[in-house]
């Protein structure tokens, strides 16, 4: 209806067409039509081709990724291949490389092993020399403290030799030196054993005899026949008593 309407419009527009004019220019307008629709169903069965050639592509690429990457890989292994063996083609000449460069260490670890070595040595020498002299001067603070004893027992000893009669003056002079020595041997905590009437004990008293004695219980010490001692709390010496033997009838009651 529309193309009937075109070709009337057509023919009242230019009179000079003949009836056979409008009706071949009719014809070609409707063919012209079909052929742009052609023309687009063409194109965009074109795109369509395209969209799938570039999934394809894009697949084909995907798949040959892992492919060409592991041609690069093999490439580059080659290569350190090729490298590695151009450096282990002369074996000695590698080992007196790698010995070259291991000498700088070597030496500083032997210079660090002499010193150190040498340190030692001296220390050795140095603690020789200071045990020497302890124990050459361990006693010298005791002997200082024996010295005014000393002193004592030659001026009680010339004061007897001056006056025989002279009794009290020795005794004197003796009493007077033990408390000195006594003294000594208290700045080095050196202190006597308290036994008398003491219960025997063994790790401080040394039983010499034993006596037996009415109304006394047995094992008590009677007698102190040498004082024993201590040095702070290690036992200088033991002391030597007389230690009581209980009658049969104090052991009855």
């Amino acid at each position: 209806m529309l193309s009937l309407f075109l070709l009337y419009l057509l023919y009242k527009s230019f009179p000079c067409l003949t009836l056979q004019h409008a009706v071949l220019f009719f014809r070609y307008n409707k063919l012209l039509t079909r052929n742009n629709r052609n023309f687009r169903s063409l194109d965009l069965h074109m795109t369509a081709k395209e969209e799938q050639l570039k999934d394809f592509e894009t697949e084909k690429n995907s798949a040959e990724d892992p492919v060409n990457k592991a041609v690069e890989e093999n490439d580059d292994f080659e290569k350190k291949d090729d490298v590695l063996k151009k450096e282990t083609d002369d074996p000695e000449k590698l080992l007196k490389g790698e010995t070259d460069s291991a000498k700088p260490d070597a030496n500083e670890l032997q210079d660090r092993l002499l010193r150190v070595s040498a340190e030692f040595e001296n220390y050795k020498k140095r603690f020789a020399r200071e045990m020497d002299d302890f124990r050459k001067f361990a006693n010298e603070a005791f002997a200082k403290e024996l010295l005014p004893v000393m002193d004592n027992l030659e001026r009680a000893v010339s004061s007897s030799e001056d006056n025989a009669n002279n009794k009290k003056g020795l005794l004197e002079g003796v009493k007077k030196t033990l408390k000195e020595l006594q003294k000594a041997l208290q700045t080095f905590r050196v202190k006597k054993i308290i036994s008398l009437d003491q219960p025997f004990d063994p790790r401080f008293h040394q039983a010499i005899m034993q006596e037996e004695v009415k109304n006394q219980k047995s094992n008590i010490v009677l007698k102190e026949l040498q004082a024993g001692y201590m040095i702070h709390d290690r036992l200088l010496r033991p002391a030597m008593v007389s230690v009581s033997k209980a009658a049969p009838e104090a052991e009855k009651k």
